[in-house]
């Protein structure tokens, strides 16, 4: 393994008195947790420090080792992880020489942690104020009225709108957003010297993550230090005094943020802000004659759930061989509006058309006939495939769908050129989902939308958890199966630069309606909307705004950005 010395250009600073962070030669393994029982080698000699008040964002792509860094400094690498570390000091103390109750103490009253999955991290069946104010309790002697308020004040503080009607619910009846700010009042609830945040607004639309950061941005200003872990750059350089670059276990890079976004040593550097930039880029179209009716259409598609209106009265068609994309931040109608067009969810009012022909009108028997033609891609692959299956299995499922003949003909090599169609080893069909990268498993979920052989797909974020490179190479491939196979594509997802990578037009959601749509550049270049420039305002970019002055003080801090309603 390498030494501390060998950290990342740049190094660690010499550990001062003072520092919340002292790491030196800090490594993880995991033994017989590799094929075939070999050790795995997750964290490989790192070193850098945080003082009081800095931020440093440790970067990199999925399984670089910047999650089990975390773990390990929290004492919660797991019971299989063999830790050691020449230096390794947390807020003050000697982490390696603490024994469970000492770690027990630290976590929560010195160190706080936010994880990126709220709806896991929470309990699903606790109210929201019972986990907050079990985390007051536990770090102060509170009445339980003491606690209860408290409870509040950190739930408005972290800009939690309604913090009486919020505390009251279960984590399900939340947006994501307001998960992710439930959970950082509770991560806060002990007033802790340093935040470790990972990945803490990851499938986050744009205008909760800038709330999000902007929490992050004055607890920083408060003086607790912040170790901010994320694989978008364009995230972190809002936040970060310094910047640590990770790639297989070890730091590869560390500086300044300006020195890292501005003159990058190492290629994987190079690649990330390649990446963010590409985002920010426009990309150039050819226009394309129209080709007739529309692949899919919708027609006034109304949808209510109780006394809500999820979808009011959307109108919007997808072009036979066009991209469409449609944004919007979460609860904005967006997939219940696919999944009426999917035919999954049957419309309150309104209509949704295939290929010109009738659709949702119709009963489910007679539109299985023609599901082969519209396919999904879904989200999260984990939880849309079923774990006990393997990659052969599932494929050859999807192929039954619409080829029955073919895949008694000849299974194998239909699944093998699926595969290879999406850039799979086909040697990988013996594999079951968790033994694949996440990057893996949505490019098997592609394969799977395709053995059908649809001619339209609907892709409902399909990068939204996914690093910046592996998300440009799904979006690369996307393209060109796009254009290899005349697909019309449907592209969901909040994340305006993805979408304006993939669209030739963008249609804009908010509160269940369509507020904006036209050409993609037209969108981006000159919206006519005022959500729609809030928006793009709000996208996270390599070269930060100004911080605005009052950050988030509670739920009416910032009347620029709107307030979140629930899922």
């Amino acid at each position: 393994m390498s030494g501390v010395g060998a950290a990342g250009a740049g190094g660690a600073r010499a550990g001062a008195v003072g520092e919340l962070l002292d790491v030196r030669g800090l490594r993880v393994a995991f033994p017989g947790a590799g094929p075939g029982g070999a050790d795995v080698a997750a964290v490989r000699g790192i070193g850098f420090t945080l003082a009081a008040g800095e931020c440093l964002a440790l970067v990199g792509e999925s399984g670089s080792g910047k999650s089990v860094t975390a773990r390990a400094l929290l004492g919660l690498a797991g019971p299989r992880a063999q830790v050691a570390a020449e230096t390794l000091r947390v807020a003050g103390r000697d982490a390696g020489a603490l024994d469970e109750p000492g770690w027990r103490a630290l976590r929560g009253r010195e160190v706080g942690l936010v994880l990126q999955d709220a709806l896991v991290a929470l309990d699903p069946l606790r109210r929201v104020g019972a986990e907050v104010a079990e985390a007051v309790r536990a770090h102060s002697s509170n009445s339980r009225v003491e606690a209860d308020a408290r409870v509040l004040e950190l739930l408005a503080a972290a800009g939690v709108p309604e913090p009486e009607l919020r505390a009251r619910q279960r984590p399900h009846e939340l947006s994501g957003g307001l998960r992710q700010r439930a959970l950082i009042a509770s991560a806060l609830a002990g007033a802790p010297r340093l935040l470790i945040a990972d990945e803490p607004t990851t499938a986050l639309d744009v205008t909760v993550q800038a709330q999000i950061l902007a929490l992050l941005e004055r607890t920083k200003a408060d003086g607790a230090g912040l170790l901010l872990i994320s694989h978008d750059l364009a995230v972190v350089a809002r936040l970060a005094d310094r910047i640590a670059v990770m790639a297989g276990g070890e730091i590869v890079e560390q500086g300044s943020r300006e020195r890292i976004l501005h003159s990058p040593a190492h290629p994987l550097t190079r690649a990330l802000l390649d990446a963010a930039r590409a985002a920010e880029r426009p990309r150039q179209r050819a226009e394309k004659p129209s080709q007739g009716l529309g692949a899919l259409e919708a027609r006034g598609l109304t949808k209510r759930f109780g006394d809500r209106r999820a979808v009011d009265d959307v109108s919007l068609t997808l072009a036979r061989d066009e991209a469409l994309g449609l944004v919007g931040e979460s609860g904005s109608g967006k997939t219940t509006t696919a999944r009426m067009l999917l035919g999954l969810t049957a419309p309150d009012g309104g209509e949704a058309l295939l290929e010109g022909a009738p659709w949702s009108a119709l009963p489910e028997r007679a539109r299985r006939a023609r599901r082969a033609t519209i396919q999904l891609v879904a989200q999260d692959p984990l939880s849309a495939f079923d774990p006990r299956w393997t990659v052969e299995r599932l494929l050859a499922e999807a192929l039954s769908i619409g080829q029955p003949r073919r895949v008694r003909g000849g299974r194998r090599d239909a699944i093998d050129a699926l595969l290879t169609q999406v850039r799979l080893d086909p040697a990988l069909r013996t594999r079951r989902p968790a033994e694949l990268s996440g990057g893996q498993r949505q490019r098997v979920a592609i394969a799977r939308a395709l053995a059908p052989g649809p001619r339209i797909l609907v892709c409902d974020e399909p990068v939204s958890a996914l690093d910046v490179t592996v998300q440009a190479q799904i979006l690369a491939l996307l393209a060109e199966l796009r254009t290899r196979l005349g697909l019309s594509l449907l592209f969901i997802s909040h994340d305006l630069g993805v979408v304006r990578q993939v669209s030739d037009r963008v249609a804009v959601m908010r509160g269940g309606r369509i507020v904006e749509q036209g050409p993609t550049e037209q969108v981006f270049t000159a919206p006519e909307h005022p959500y729609t420039r809030e928006l793009l305002a709000a996208m996270p970019r390599l070269e930060p705004r100004p911080a605005r002055s009052a950050a988030i003080s509670g739920p009416a801090a910032d009347p620029a950005l709107p307030q979140e309603a629930a899922s």
